[in-house]
């Protein structure tokens, strides 16, 4: 009942707006997000951590039962972490837009909340169709968001967003639909379970998974986004409004991945593992790529806009490794990009509020004429750029040790120390690990010139009629909870990889398996992958598994025994 709540009640508080005079919009919308965050530390309260990996406080209504459809809600302990991220950045946004918005507040706030309704259904939905209305609803919020309330550019920016996101989704509805026929094909009966589903897919033979594969990514991909299909994002971040830009890094982009954790990597596992270094070479492009591009901006929202695609490229990385350490590390990074970058946002909007300016060229040497706001400009640009002690640098330090360890290239999985499960390796991390380097000379460079050097002001500068030279107690208010989320989970992530370790571990495990023949073995990579491989992926698997397995036990040169 919890989860349903979270979805009704931003609903409802949207219905309260339109019925409402304009000047209690705002109000009514941070009261609604307020109470959406008691109800979602309600369900972290009530969900059981020690079972991590089981879907809890589920909620199961018929909806169409000769198609197999129902309303069926549910949440393992990643979805509800990113549930909890979805209802923390609500409050934060309604509130951190009191003075930034000042048309069409009505508008404005009921399809804010209409937005985090969505993206909480899509992170708590248990059936497919559920799944797909919730991720493609979203795109009509955030279209609204950029068209009515972004920038000079804003018509060219919504535009693109959705036709790009909506022609991946199209596709991604064709692989489900095909799995779903092969689930009906089997079993003589519809369903869109998504556990059920998930069994059927995993019996897909190798060319089918590869399709099923390609269908899922070109969804999940345009929405990370993956290169090469990000150009929408860094002019839908630049145009958007303040809280649109947020939400945007902070949830939106995560459904992606969210969809690849969910989808990807257990529907074709065979195909994950066949594709696993094409996908990670986009995922180093981007990062590389979007990282050489931010070095040379001079709009800071647009250069910030362009590291979330630097940024996620490690997520990606992560997934595509393979392994406990990259997934955790992949997982871990959704929930903490959110933080630091939904904040340098936030920063952003700030300062645009004041200066009506975000050239680099225009306005310097902050730090003299406002210190709190350069104080936690500073301290987010370091969690951004990944510095020890913050949320940064445990989530990308990891999806790098993940993707180091995955492959044949590192040794022989459960035989060389450290080497895993996995078709990436050291020379992936090595490329990978450059954008580290780039993201700390563009983000750093940014903090100089914005930050210290010589006071420059856009010429015919005025105070702000409302706001205080500095930053107010509200826009502090809003920043001090994801100052703290970046400490807290950068000193002590215990508690968080802990939390999705289990379900973590379950997904890498079952990819293991299915590749190599035996729930619970690891493969050993060697010369002779490519043969065993090829035997796994055949459409008598359990012959071909005996096989593989008598095998192993008389010829050291093919897979051994793992963990």
């Amino acid at each position: 009942m919890v989860l349903l709540l979270l979805i009704v009640i931003p609903l409802i508080c949207a219905g309260l707006i339109v019925f409402n005079p304009r000047e209690q919009a705002k109000y009514i919308a941070a009261g609604g997000s307020l109470v959406s965050v008691v109800f979602g530390v309600v369900a972290l309260a009530a969900f059981d951590w020690g079972r991590g990996n089981v879907d809890q406080m589920l909620v199961n209504i018929e909806w169409v039962p000769a198609l197999g459809l129902n309303l069926a809600l549910g949440v393992d302990s990643v979805s509800l972490l990113l549930i909890a991220l979805t209802v923390l950045l609500g409050p934060i946004c309604v509130i951190g837009s009191f003075t930034a918005v000042t048309e069409n507040q009505k508008t404005f706030y009921a399809w804010l909340l209409i937005l985090q309704s969505a993206m909480v259904g899509v992170f708590c939905a248990r059936d497919l169709v559920l799944f797909y209305i919730c991720f493609e609803f979203t795109l009509i919020p955030m279209y609204i968001l950029i068209a009515m309330f972004g920038s000079s550019n804003r018509r060219k920016a919504s535009t693109k967003f959705f036709l790009y996101t909506f022609t991946g989704s199209v596709i991604a509805l064709a692989g489900f639909a095909y799995v779903a026929w092969q689930h009906s094909v089997f079993t003589g009966e519809w369903s869109f379970n998504m556990a059920a589903l998930g069994e059927t897919a995993r019996a897909l033979n190798a060319t089918q998974q590869a399709w099923v594969l390609l269908a899922l990514m070109a969804g999940f991909a345009v929405k990370v986004p993956l290169f090469p299909v990000h150009t929408w994002l860094p002019l839908a971040h630049t145009e958007a409004p303040t809280a649109g830009s947020v939400i945007l890094a902070g949830v939106l982009l995560k459904l992606g991945t969210y969809g690849v954790y969910k989808f990807a990597l257990p529907f074709a596992p065979a195909a994950v593992l066949d594709y696993a270094p094409f996908m990670a070479v986009l995922a180093i492009i981007g990062i590389v790529y979007a990282g050489l591009i931010c070095w040379v901006q001079t709009d800071i929202k647009k250069l910030v806009a362009y590291s979330s695609v630097s940024h996620l490229g490690f997520c990606m990385l992560g997934l595509f490794a393979v392994n406990s350490v990259g997934v955790t590390g992949s997982v871990l990074y959704m929930i903490s990009h959110g933080f630091s970058t939904g904040a340098l946002f936030l920063m952003i909007g700030m300062m645009y509020e004041r200066y009506h300016t975000r050239s680099m060229k225009e306005v310097s040497g902050l730090g003299s004429k406002m210190p709190v706001w350069s104080t936690f400009m500073v301290f987010f640009v370091m969690a951004s750029v990944g510095l020890p002690g913050l949320n940064g640098f445990v989530s990308e330090i990891m999806c790098l040790f993940g993707t180091f360890q995955s492959g044949p290239w590192t040794g022989e999985a459960g035989v060389t120390p450290g080497a895993t499960f996995g078709m990436l390796g050291p020379v992936f991390a090595a490329f990978a690990g450059t954008g580290m380097i780039v993201a700390a000379i563009y983000l750093l460079y940014m903090t100089g010139k914005i930050v210290w050097g010589p006071m420059r002001e856009p010429d015919g500068h005025h105070e702000h009629e409302v706001l205080p030279r500095d930053l107010s107690a509200r826009e502090i208010g809003v920043l001090l909870p994801l100052a703290a989320g970046c400490l807290v989970f950068g000193l002590y992530p215990a508690p968080l990889m802990k939390a999705v370790e289990a379900p973590v571990n379950d997904t890498v495990a079952y990819v293991q398996s299915l590749n190599t023949g035996d729930t619970g073995r690891v493969m050993v990579w060697t010369a002779s992958h490519d043969d065993d491989h090829d035997a796994d992926h055949g459409s008598d698997h359990g012959d071909s598994h005996q096989d593989e397995h008598a095998q192993d036990e008389h010829n050291e040169d093919h897979s051994g025994e793992g963990h």
